[in-house]
C-alpha cells in the first residue's frame, strides 16, 4: 500500500499552484531574478527524483484499473467441472494467543458441508495462553460429536505460522489444504464452491474474497475495509484476469498439497509466507484461482495500533519476499509483463521510507519553489497531481462501485480519512521496511482479535496489552513539525498549502495520541483486573 506517495505527491504540487494562485496564476515575480544555486538544487534533484519514483506507483493504479475492466468477465467463472470423486481435504487452523475468537472458529468450522470421511480438520496451537486448555478441551467436545478434528500443540513457535503450517503437513490426510485464520468465519458451503476448481491438474490455488464482520465498528474499520476491498476487487481481480501472478492470502483460500510441496514447502524466512509460497508456485507453473464472488468473513484490527502492527508486518514480509525471490523472478523465463507488474506488487512500500526522506526535505524546498516560474512547475505539479491524488481517489472509489454499487458514494466522504490512515502508517512501516532491507530479523507480532460484540470491549483489550514502544513519539514529533510548516505557510501567505498540511498534522497526532490514549486505558483496566483476581484469591 503505498497511499503516502500519493498524498505527499498531491500536497505538493498543490501547495505550488495554491502560491501561484494567491500571487495571480500568471503573476512570475521571480522568473529570471532568482537564480537557483548548487545547493537549491541539491535540494530539489532528489525531491521530485523521489516524487517522480512515488508516481509511477500512482500511474500502476491506472494500469491495475485499465486490467481489471478489461478482463473483469473472466472472474465471473463458469461452474468448474465436477470431481467424480470428491478429494479428501484438510482444514488446518493455526492458532496462537487466540482466547476471544476460537470458540468461534471451531464452532463455525465444525459446521462446514463435506464429507465426513473426506475431510480432517487439524488445530495447530502454538497458545502460550489459557488459550491452549480451553482450544483442547473444545477439540475433544467436537470430536465426541464425531467431528474429524485433531489437536495439535508445539511447545515452541519455530517459523511461527508458516512453521506451524508445515509440521501440519507431516500428518495431513488431505490432497486439498484449506486454511482460516483465528479471526475468519468461512461459510458452509466454502468447500462445495471451492474444491471443484483443482479438477484442472495444473490450478494450485483457490482464493476468495475477505469481507468484514466489524466494518461499521469505527471509522478506522471502515477505512481498513475501503484498502482491503481495493486489493481484493481490483489488484486480485486484475492479476488474475490478466494472468499475472498474484498471492494467496494466507487465508479463506484452498491450496494443492502437491503444489506447496513442488514449490519447496512453507519457508518462514519472510513474514509474509503466504506471498513467498504464491511465487514459488506459480514461477514453478501453478495457476492460481481468484474466486470474488465467495467471500470469506473476518475480523478488522480496531484499534490503531494493532492496524498499525499488521500493515508493519505485511511491509516488512512484502520487502523481504522482494528481496528474496526478484532476482529469480528475473532471470526466470517469463514474460516482461510479468516480470514488471511483480516488481510493482512486491516493492511498494518502499514508498514509506522515500516519502519520511521528503518529508525532510519539505520545509526548504517549499522556500525554494516559491520562487520558481509558474509555467516551469505547473509542467512539474499537474502531472503529479494526475498521478497521485486523482488515482488514489478514483481506484479505491471504483473498487467500492464494483462491490457495493447502490451504496459507493458514501465512500466519498471517507477519502480524507483513507488518506490519513496512509499518512499513519509511514514511520511504522517505514521500520519494517528498513529491518527488511537490512535483513533484521524480527518476531511474527500477531494482531489482537476480539471477537467484536461478545464480551465488554476494554476487558478484553487488557488481556492483550500492546506496546508500542516509541513509535507514537516520533509520530508527535513529525505532526509537531508539520505544524511548524503550517506556521510557515501562514506567515509567507501561502493559505492553499494549509488544508493538505493540516492533513499530515491531524494524522500524526491522531496515531500518536490514538495509540497512547489506548494504551493509558489498556493499563487502568489492567491494574482493575488484578486488583480484583487479588481481592478473590
Amino acid at each position: 500500500m503505498d497511499l503516502p506517495s500519493s498524498v505527499f505527491g498531491f500536497l505538493f504540487a498543490a501547495e505550488s499552484l495554491g502560491t501561484r494562485i494567491r500571487n495571480g496564476l500568471f503573476d512570475d515575480t521571480f522568473s529570471g531574478i532568482y537564480r537557483l544555486s548548487l545547493f537549491d538544487w541539491s535540494l530539489l534533484i532528489p525531491y521530485f527524483g523521489i516524487l517522480a519514483i512515488l508516481s509511477i506507483y500512482g500511474l500502476h493504479r491506472y494500469e491495475t484499473m485499465r486490467r481489471y475492466i478489461k478482463h473483469r468477465r473472466k472472474l465471473l467463472q463458469c461452474a468448474p467441472a465436477k470431481f467424480d470423486q470428491l478429494p479428501r481435504v484438510t482444514i488446518q487452523l493455526p492458532l496462537y494467543n487466540e482466547r476471544f475468537v476460537v470458540d468461534r472458529l471451531l464452532e463455525e468450522v465444525a459446521k462446514i458441508e463435506y464429507p465426513r470421511e473426506l475431510l480432517q480438520i487439524q488445530v495447530l496451537d502454538d497458545s502460550t495462553d489459557d488459550t491452549k486448555t480451553n482450544t483442547e478441551r473444545l477439540c475433544r467436545e467436537y470430536q465426541e460429536a464425531g467431528v474429524p478434528i485433531e489437536y495439535h500443540h508445539r511447545i515452541n513457535r519455530r517459523g511461527y505460522k508458516a512453521g506451524a503450517l508445515q509440521e501440519g503437513l507431516a500428518s495431513a490426510t488431505g490432497d486439498l489444504i484449506a486454511i482460516f485464520d483465528a479471526d475468519f468465519v468461512p461459510p458452509r458451503d466454502f468447500l462445495t464452491r471451492t474444491v471443484h476448481f483443482f479438477v484442472d491438474a495444473g490450478v494450485g490455488v483457490v482464493q476468495t474474497r475477505w469481507s468484514y464482520l466489524n466494518k461499521e465498528f469505527n471509522i478506522l474499520t471502515q477505512v481498513q475495509a475501503m484498502l482491503l476491498d481495493g486489493h481484493f476487487a481490483l489488484e486480485h481481480g486484475a492479476r488474475c484476469g490478466a494472468g499475472l501472478f498474484f498471492n494467496f492470502n494466507g487465508t479463506a483460500g484452498v491450496l494443492r498439497r502437491k503444489m506447496i510441496d513442488d514449490a519447496g514447502g512453507w519457508q518462514h524466512d519472510t513474514l509474509t509466507e503466504d506471498s513467498d509460497l504464491s511465487y514459488r508456485a506459480q514461477m514453478k507453473g501453478w495457476r492460481f484461482i481468484y474466486v470474488p464472488a465467495l467471500e470469506c468473513p473476518s475480523e478488522l484490527p480496531v484499534d490503531t495500533y494493532g492496524f498499525q502492527v499488521q500493515q508493519a508486518r505485511w511491509a516488512k514480509g512484502l520487502t523481504q519476499v522482494a528481496k528474496k525471490l526478484l532476482p529469480r523472478i528475473f532471470k526466470a523465463d517469463l514474460p516482461l509483463r510479468v516480470k514488471i507488474e511483480a516488481f510493482l506488487h512486491l516493492t511498494p512500500n518502499i514508498s514509506y521510507p522515500l516519502m519520511l526522506a521528503v518529508s525532510m526535505l519539505m520545509l526548504p524546498v517549499m522556500i525554494i519553489r516559491f520562487y520558481m516560474g509558474v509555467f516551469q512547475m505547473v509542467l512539474i505539479d499537474l502531472p503529479l497531481i494526475v498521478a497521485s491524488f486523482w488515482s488514489i481517489s478514483v481506484f479505491y472509489l471504483y473498487a467500492q462501485k464494483e462491490l457495493h454499487p447502490n451504496t459507493w458514494w458514501k465512500c466519498i466522504a471517507f477519502l480524507p480519512m483513507l488518506l490519513g490512515a496512509g499518512v499513519a502508517l509511514t514511520v511504522s512501516n517505514t521500520k519494517g521496511v528498513l529491518e527488511a532491507l537490512f535483513g533484521i530479523q524480527s518476531s511474527f507480532t500477531r494482531t489482537p482479535k476480539y471477537a467484536i460484540g461478545s464480551g465488554e470491549m476494554s476487558v478484553r483489550r487488557a488481556a492483550y496489552r500492546s506496546r508500542s514502544g516509541f513509535l507514537p513519539y516520533v509520530e508527535l514529533a513529525i505532526g509537531g513539525y508539520f505544524a511548524y510548516m503550517i506556521d510557515f505557510a501562514i506567515e509567507t501567505y501561502n493559505f492553499f498549502a494549509i488544508p493538505f498540511l493540516l492533513l499530515f498534522v491531524c494524522a500524526y497526532f491522531w496515531a500518536g495520541c490514538s495509540t497512547l490514549y489506548q494504551e493509558y486505558q489498556d493499563r487502568i483496566q489492567w491494574h482493575r483486573a488484578r486488583k480484583l483476581a487479588e481481592a478473590q484469591s
